[in-house]
């Protein structure tokens, strides 16, 4: 998913063979330390034709093989979950400089790494998105309510299916943005053509969203989600309601993600295995109390940092100053 994402902004794009080793089972062990020792050998390669001043991370099993190959480089990391994954542990001990989304994840370091507290990065066109104007660009209706439901770049089955389970009557209330993922896509036709006529037209479903992605997020007012780290910034940045639902087939990473916004009072949770029986009644109650859901969108701005992509950016040009002043 990600090369075509990263080549379709223009940018180059190189693969590095890699596969985790923590957590994957004896079985597949032997075969990831395999892709592993050739991920090393063909980051070196891209190290060696590219020849970075600097090394960039944002965590991930990938980042293993580049760190072992990039020995004696300036090395920053970002690490947006609030409480850092195995491999962005690993990284973070040879990084100079550690970025972090949250105050909330500096104690999961030595005290003799810098950790710098920048705020999750976010894209130029969120900050400029209003919400009249997004709505529409996406034909909705400027004065019904808006429901944005997505569950990442693949989708999230357990949260499509708990939406249709209850859509007839969720449009009733309000519009509903739904972005399905491509797995889940083929179903929506049959979905659509069982909605009653005149509720149709509350429903706009995609199977996933580019540019436009920033015009649903500033349209709606409400959003129900996964809680993965763009949570923290996107969600934040535009003061957006939420109502999460951590993957529950992972580590930990996005239940502490989902319980840091609820703990500021901007967003509430539900199990994913409460779906059905309860999404239906949190997105009605919410969207049936106003006062409520403004303090939300309030408590969600104040944990906001517009400037948190100039941070980072920042941090690694330092670094490069660093080193020409060291090579100097």
């Amino acid at each position: 998913m990600e090369a075509s994402l990263v080549k379709r902004e223009g940018y180059a794009f190189e693969g590095v063979p890699a596969a985790g080793v923590h957590g994957v089972g004896l079985l597949n062990l032997p075969s990831n330390l395999i892709r592993l020792t050739r991920g090393i050998a063909a980051a070196r390669k891209v190290i060696r034709r590219f020849q970075p001043d600097a090394l960039f991370f944002t965590g991930g099993f990938v980042g293993i093989p580049v760190v072992l190959a990039g020995r004696g480089l300036p090395k920053a990391v970002y690490v947006p979950d609030i409480e850092p994954a195995l491999a962005s542990r690993l990284i973070g001990r040879t990084a100079d400089v550690i970025t972090v989304t949250t105050e909330a994840s500096c104690s999961h370091y030595a005290s003799n790494r810098r950790v710098v507290v920048t705020g999750y990065p976010t894209r130029p066109e969120l900050k400029t998105a209003e919400k009249d104007e997004s709505r529409r660009h996406l034909n909705l209706d400027l004065d019904k309510q808006v429901v944005l439901v997505f569950g990442g770049s693949l989708g999230a089955r357990s949260i499509n299916q708990a939406l249709w389970g209850c859509l007839t009557n969720l449009l009733e209330q309000a519009q509903v943005v739904h972005i399905t993922g491509e797995l889940d896509w083929p179903q929506v036709r049959d979905v659509e053509s069982g909605l009653p006529q005149n509720l149709a037209g509350n429903y706009h479903s995609y199977p996933y969203l580019h540019e436009e992605m920033a015009s649903a997020l500033a349209a709606a007012d409400l959003v129900v989600s996964r809680a993965g780290a763009a949570t923290l910034g996107e969600y934040t940045l535009l003061g957006l309601p939420s109502v999460l639902v951590p993957y529950p087939h992972a580590w930990r990473y996005q239940e502490v993600n989902a319980q840091y916004l609820v703990s500021h009072g901007a967003a509430v949770q539900l199990a994913d295995e409460d779906l059905a029986s309860k999404l239906l009644l949190t997105i009605l109650e919410l969207l049936g109390d106003p006062d409520r859901l403004s303090g939300m969108a309030t408590a969600a701005k104040e944990m906001a940092n517009p400037d948190a992509a100039q941070m980072i950016a920042a941090e690694i040009e330092s670094l490069v100053r660093l080193k020409g002043i060291a090579c100097g």
